[in-house]
């Protein structure tokens, strides 16, 4: 079996501007995607806001850039993620479709396996 990120991307503003009841149920649509693919998770958490990020570049000088703020500006940005286990990339591809990303969609990519 192989392991796959699925990377969560929505519209943060629109996170902000959601009632409590609209945030109730995505909670509850992603507790139950867990439920359902419970077989094949292996780990998953929501991130902070973009606001709380701090990015780390180098230069030519191998000197560090810290700065407040995401690695890029985009409408959509990463929130969460979920490591999940499945034997190929349909299958992975099957499972991604499920999770919840109302404000936004997923991207799956395999994790590297160093041997």
């Amino acid at each position: 079996m192989a392991e796959y990120l699925v990377l969560i991307y929505e519209d943060e503003k629109a996170y902000a501007d959601a009632t409590p009841a609209t945030f109730g149920g995505i909670s509850a649509a992603h507790t139950a995607f867990a439920e359902a693919n419970g077989a094949a998770m292996r780990g998953g958490k929501a991130l902070q806001p973009t606001g709380t990020a701090t990015s780390i570049r180098t230069n030519d000088a191998g000197e560090y850039l810290v700065t407040d703020g995401p690695y890029a500006e985009t409408r959509e940005a990463l929130g969460g993620y979920y490591l999940i286990e499945a034997p190929d990339l349909d299958q992975a591809i099957e499972v991604a479709k499920q999770v919840p990303a109302r404000f936004g969609g997923v991207e799956v990519r395999p994790v590297m396996v160093f041997e």
